[in-house]
């Protein structure tokens, strides 16, 4: 979790959101800043199906996106991967666009995700001094607005995130009334039913750490190879048929999407998480 003590945090269904395409000025700041979260993926073989997920939106100051204060932050986040024991993937980045009037209001223009096979290892992440140092040093005086929110996989499989990858995260609050385990169940079986839309691999899961999560308790991200077979879902049957199963329950949604830009040179093994 991106955080000192004060910093306490732990639906999508591939399309709730709207089509704004890139830049390509948005596209050449996303290579620049975020091309280094490949070389940090983990090596290791072993799979594990539910992994600890642990996103953080920031909102960077604008006079720091101008000054490259922003990328030297994304830097110093991305190096963590070589330094934090337990730390099995971590990407740090822009964000790509935002697909939600919830996200185009919460404003934040970069992200950080990150995995581990425990709680105890993002428990110890948190307080690792490199961590902290990366917070003190460059997140706290470089963004105006942090959102942190954590998840345990409930999905069956994992989602292995690669070099290129496309990843559409959606954070979600419910309607009054609803329990979140029924968002949690209702997805399990949407998603299900839809089979793996387009390529997606799928991770969700109720919020642990509310502290700095504004509220949202329901987070998933919808991992595709590329940008084009994410665009490629939408419209896709089943996955409107899971969608509409879904939206009842859904109260405020924020969707975004960001991608995990492949080192120069070649790319490395995915993360095994």
């Amino acid at each position: 979790m991106i955080c000192l003590k004060a910093f306490s945090s732990p639906l999508h269904l591939p399309t709730l959101g709207r089509l704004a395409p890139p830049s390509s000025a948005l596209r050449t700041r996303i290579a620049a800043s975020a091309s280094a979260s490949a070389a940090a993926m983990s090596t290791s073989s072993s799979a594990v199906a539910a992994p600890v997920e642990h996103i953080v939106l920031l909102k960077a100051r604008p006079e720091s996106v101008a000054s490259g204060a922003a990328a030297a932050m994304v830097s110093t986040l991305q190096a963590l991967a070589t330094q934090v024991p337990g730390l099995a993937y971590i990407h740090a980045g822009p964000i790509l666009r935002l697909r939600s009037p919830a996200a185009e209001a919460l404003g934040p223009t970069h992200l950080l995700h990150s995995r581990y096979a425990t709680k105890q290892d993002l428990s110890s992440y948190a307080t690792h001094p490199a961590h902290v140092a990366a917070v003190q040093g460059h997140v706290l005086p470089n963004a105006l607005d942090i959102t942190a929110f954590d998840w345990v996989n409930a999905a069956e499989l994992p989602s292995p995130v690669s070099p290129g990858s496309a990843v559409r995260l959606t954070l979600a609050k419910v309607k009054e009334g609803v329990e979140v385990a029924q968002l949690v169940e209702k997805v399990a079986a949407a998603t299900k039913a839809a089979g793996e839309a387009k390529g997606a691999k799928v991770s969700f899961g109720e919020n642990f750490s509310p502290a700095r999560a504004k509220g949202y308790q329901f987070g998933m991200v919808a991992v595709f190879d590329s940008v084009e077979e994410l665009d490629a879902v939408e419209g896709d049957g089943k996955v409107e048929e899971a969608k509409a199963a879904v939206r009842p329950l859904l109260d405020e949604v924020v969707v975004l999407d960001f991608v995990v830009e492949p080192a120069a040179g070649g790319a490395p093994a995915p993360a095994s998480l």
